[in-house]
């Protein structure tokens, strides 16, 4: 697996972009565009380093070492194969770490029954929704092996936080939302039920998708969005959490001319509706107009669906009567 992902950086990355990159600078070109300069690898006082960007190959004349783009990332950062890999793969920006585990989650959820017997419970049942939402799962025990075969550093998957200081993975039978710089697992099991990468949940889930609604419905959690997508409610966001941080805030109260519809549980203690009459407050106060959206006892937006017996014109009725 890791030549399949070798070949692939090959194919992907000019030698050439790269090396200037790294502040390499040809001095003259000779035959058959390719490029001298001094060798960024040894003390060079001569053009003795050679660049040939229609075989993406270099060779040094004055040190005698040449490859392509991955031998010189390993000999110039000074680092082994499986480093070297990781190095180039940040730089060209393409599956990033995150963006190699969210895909890596998405071919696990259609391996493993209860995974998609847990989305059914919860009324994701359209492939469609599944798939835009890029939605995966995270059995455990997987994951590590499968980031090291694309050249990651295990140094490096503990610091991001996909894998333990032990050196386990992470997430264990969780479903997994990919989030913009970060990872929310949600436990199918007797686990913490959620769980986020270090580093925050961010901004407001999908915002660029809803930004310029003129109506916003904002839930809670992720289910929640999801099965009101399914029901056709496309301008849904989720701020993961009744707790809305300073982004959050800022993204809501960007100056458009909006409504927002706070849908937030309707828990028996009455936390998620306090929330939710607190938050449009603060959006009054600022300039904007939101409405908390009185859902029955004990339902949230997903239950409401799934369990309640709601469809999507009862919930056109609630956002009524919270507008009203």
């Amino acid at each position: 697996m890791k030549w399949q992902a070798a070949d692939t950086l090959k194919q992907q990355i000019s030698l050439l972009d790269y090396t200037e990159g790294q502040g390499w600078k040809p001095v003259r070109r000779i035959a058959r565009g390719r490029l001298m300069g001094l060798c960024p690898l040894h003390a060079d006082h001569k053009p003795s380093f050679l660049v040939d960007p229609n075989k993406n190959l270099f060779y040094c004349y004055g040190c005698g070492r040449g490859g392509d783009v991955i031998r010189f990332a390993e000999l110039y950062h000074g680092v082994p194969f499986r480093e070297a890999i990781a190095l180039l793969r940040r730089w060209y920006g393409m599956g990033s770490l995150l963006g190699d585990v969210s895909k890596f989650y998405q071919v696990q959820l259609h391996r493993h029954p209860e995974a998609v017997a847990y989305l059914d419970e919860r009324g994701l049942r359209e492939p469609e929704l599944i798939e835009v939402l890029r939605i995966g799962y995270a059995p455990g025990r997987c994951l590590r092996a499968w980031l090291l075969s694309l050249g990651y550093p295990l140094p490096y998957l503990q610091q991001a936080g996909v894998v333990t200081p032990e050196g386990f993975d992470t997430f264990t039978h969780r479903i997994v939302f990919p989030l913009e710089g970060n990872l929310y697992g949600r436990s199918i099991g007797k686990a913490t039920p959620h769980y986020f990468l270090p580093g925050g949940k961010g901004g407001l889930y999908g915002w660029e998708k809803v930004r310029t609604c003129p109506e916003i419905i904002l839930v809670e959690g992720l289910f929640d969005l999801a099965v009101l997508w399914q029901a056709g409610f496309l301008n849904v966001t989720s701020s993961m959490g009744t707790y809305l941080n300073a982004m959050q805030i800022h993204q809501l109260c960007d100056g458009a001319t909006r409504v927002v519809y706070v849908a937030f549980d309707s828990d028996p203690n009455g936390s998620g509706q306090h929330a939710a009459r607190q938050i449009a407050q603060r959006l009054w106060a600022q300039g904007g107009k939101a409405f908390p959206v009185e859902l029955p006892d004990g339902h949230d937006p997903n239950s409401f669906f799934v369990n309640g017996g709601g469809d999507a014109q009862q919930f056109r009725l609630l956002l009524q009567r919270a507008h009203s």
